[in-house]
C-alpha cells in the first residue's frame, strides 16, 4: 500500500511544476475575442499582435506589434514595408516577411475581385479604393496600368514600371504597345506619390497628354490618370486636366 508521503507526492510535484508563460494565456484570451465576433473593436496593434503570433513563437509580441505601428505609421505602412527597415527588428523573421507580403496581396486579390466582370467607370469607389490598396503605401514610384476591352470591364492590370522615391520613368510607346498586344480598348494610368501628396506635377499631366495623343490615334481612349497618396488619391479627369 502507498505511503502517506507516496500519495502526496503528485501533489507535490504539480506544485512545483512552472506555471505556463504569460503570453500563451494572452494569445488564448485575443484570438477568442476576436473569434466571438468583436472584430470591429480589436484595436490595430491587437489585430497585428494576431498575425504575429503566427510567425513569432514562445514570445510576447504586444510590444513589437505597438513599435511597428509607431515607426511604419499603420497597419498599411507595417505590411507595405521595406524589408531591410523590417529586419532591424530583431524578432522579424522569414515568416513574419511573408505573412506580411502574403496579407497585402490577398487584401489587393480581394479588391480586384469586386471589379471583376463589371464596368470600372461605374465601380469608381471599389477602382479607387483598388488602386489605393496596392500603391498608398509603396515608398519608391510605381506606375501601373489597367487595361479595359470595348465594355469597360478590367483585362489585365500590369505594373509598368518601379522607380525611385520622386520619379518613374514612362514611356508612351511601351503603354500603346502593350495595350495592342491585349486587345484593349480603354486605359486608365495609376501611380503613387510616395511622398503622400496625390497632387499630380507638371510632369504628371505631360505624360498623361503624350500617352493620350498616341492612343487617341489608334482608337484606344485613356479614360483616366489616377495619383495615389496616403493622404488620398487624385484623378487628373475631375480635376479637368485631361
Amino acid at each position: 500500500m502507498p505511503t502517506h508521503r507516496d500519495a502526496a507526492e503528485p501533489d507535490a510535484a504539480a506544485a512545483a511544476a512552472p506555471s505556463p508563460p504569460h503570453y500563451l494565456k494572452h494569445r488564448q484570451r485575443a484570438r477568442a475575442r476576436f473569434l466571438s465576433g468583436d472584430a470591429e473593436t480589436v484595436a490595430d496593434y491587437e489585430l497585428l499582435e494576431l498575425l504575429l503570433f503566427y510567425a513569432i513563437d514562445r514570445v510576447d509580441v504586444r510590444p513589437l506589434a505597438k513599435d511597428l505601428l509607431k515607426e511604419f505609421g499603420g497597419l498599411g505602412g507595417v505590411l507595405a514595408a521595406d524589408r531591410q527597415r523590417l529586419n532591424r527588428y530583431p524578432r522579424i523573421n522569414e515568416r513574419s516577411l511573408a505573412l506580411f507580403a502574403a496579407v497585402r496581396e490577398l487584401s489587393r486579390r480581394l479588391a480586384r475581385e469586386t471589379l471583376l466582370d463589371r464596368p470600372v467607370i461605374s465601380s469608381w469607389a471599389q477602382l479607387v479604393e483598388y488602386c489605393r490598396l496596392g500603391l498608398a503605401e509603396e515608398t519608391t514610384e510605381r506606375f501601373r496600368i489597367l487595361f479595359l476591352d470595348r465594355k469597360n470591364r478590367l483585362i489585365a492590370d500590369e505594373l509598368q514600371q518601379r522607380g525611385t522615391v520622386d520619379h518613374v520613368p514612362v514611356y508612351p510607346r511601351e503603354v500603346i504597345k502593350r495595350a495592342l498586344e491585349l486587345s484593349a480598348s480603354a486605359l486608365i494610368l495609376v501611380h503613387n506619390h510616395p511622398s503622400g501628396d496625390p497632387t499630380p506635377s507638371s510632369a504628371d499631366v505631360e505624360i498623361t497628354r503624350q500617352v493620350r495623343e498616341i492612343a487617341e490615334r489608334l482608337g484606344i481612349c485613356v479614360h483616366d490618370h489616377v495619383i495615389v497618396g496616403r493622404q488620398g488619391t487624385q484623378s487628373l479627369r475631375q480635376l479637368g486636366l485631361i
